[in-house]
């Protein structure tokens, strides 16, 4: 979430007892009804706001090789030379296995 007055990126902290969102510049909202948990990352001791995971590539009907599932994520990358055709990925959307295949 961003901050509606500066724009800046909201943290998380606990005042009075109440998970809140604030902003350098003063803005707070309380966390309240939000969806979401509070994770550490790494060991700088720095915390990032998961608000919900999503899944934003497009899907196409495909078999997983391991759950025999027909629905999965897919996405191109090149990983060969520039003369030769993309990869494409595959994510189960059921079990979230993660295969390739080269065209």
């Amino acid at each position: 979430m961003f901050c509606p007055e500066c724009s800046s990126i909201l943290k998380p902290k606990e005042k009075g007892g109440k998970k809140v969102l604030f902003c350098s510049c003063g803005f707070t909202k309380p966390l309240e009804g939000e969806s979401g948990e509070i994770k550490e990352a790494g060991t700088s001791g720095k915390k990032v706001e998961v608000i919900e995971k999503v899944e934003t590539r497009p899907k196409v009907r495909i078999t997983c090789e391991k759950c025999k599932n027909n629905v999965a994520y897919y996405w191109t990358q090149q990983t060969r030379g520039a003369d030769e055709p993309e990869t494409r990925f595959f994510k189960c959307s059921k079990c979230d296995y993660t295969w390739r295949e080269y065209a």
